[in-house]
């Protein structure tokens, strides 16, 4: 299913998309037609969109393409992408009229198995912005699935780590949740989930032997335990991490 400004999209609209990969997007779980954290999806597609094409989208107009499009019952992961179909590889400054793809694929059963991650050194460009160009963080996951990992866990040059291939990564000290202090895309679910207790300070890689837990959270998948960075083992469970996940479930929603 796929809908580009609430009609259906034609193979001509998304060939600009293919070829220059020049745009952004938000991802999001909805079960049976209501959303953890709408309102920061919107709030970052009109973020994300000034930055890439210097204008703003309307909210509730972005809401109503959602609506179009999505399924009324049972669950979904929906991408809303912002493009522009007339972006041209040498006049991308041109690019001013964003368009609206909606699409929507079946969302996996949660609790997701436990991750096992492979840290590389990597910054993704423009780290703020959610953007459609996956080709760094894709080639990092992929090297990291040759070597028997399930993703790739970025760090500096320095050490310092930031974020994982699609998701925010926090970590448990003790009872204590830890949120890196480092460039990366600010989550909607790490968002819901900051608490007034939590820290917010530098990890780094050699900090990870101290560490009592570790979880990836983005807004497909909610609180998924990391048991496994490269030879350093963390437990699936935790009071700390099961808090987490029930403030997750407990988090509000919001119909489309």
């Amino acid at each position: 299913m796929a809908e580009l400004n609430g009609r259906p999209v034609s193979l001509d609209e998304l060939q600009t998309l293919a070829l220059t990969n020049y745009g952004h997007f938000t991802s999001f779980r909805i079960d049976d037609g209501r959303v953890r954290g709408l309102p920061l999806h919107l709030e970052r597609l009109n973020r994300d969109c000034q930055a890439l094409f210097g204008v703003s989208l309307d909210a509730g107009h972005l809401r109503d393409l959602v609506r179009s499009a999505a399924p009324k019952q049972g669950a979904a992961t929906i991408r809303v992408t912002v493009f522009d179909p007339t972006t041209d590889l040498g006049r991308p400054a041109s690019a001013r009229d964003p368009h609206v793809l909606v699409t929507h694929r079946q969302a996996a059963a949660l609790p997701l198995s436990p991750l096992s991650v492979q840290t590389c050194t990597f910054l993704r460009d423009t780290p703020q912005v959610k953007s459609v160009g996956l080709f760094g963080t894709l080639r990092q996951r992929r090297l990291a699935q040759l070597n028997g990992f399930d993703d790739a866990l970025f760090a500096d040059a320095t050490g310092l780590i930031s974020e994982g291939g699609t998701w925010n990564v926090g970590f448990i000290d003790g009872t204590q949740i830890i949120w890196p202090d480092a460039p990366c895309l600010p989550g909607v679910t790490m968002r819901l989930l900051h608490d007034p207790s939590h820290r917010v300070l530098p990890v780094r890689l050699e900090d990870l032997n101290s560490m009592e837990g570790a979880f990836a959270t983005n807004a497909a998948i909610g609180v998924r335990a990391i048991t496994r960075i490269n030879n350093v083992t963390l437990p699936e469970h935790s009071p700390a991490l099961d808090i987490l996940r029930k403030e997750y479930l407990n988090t509000e929603t919001t119909f489309v």
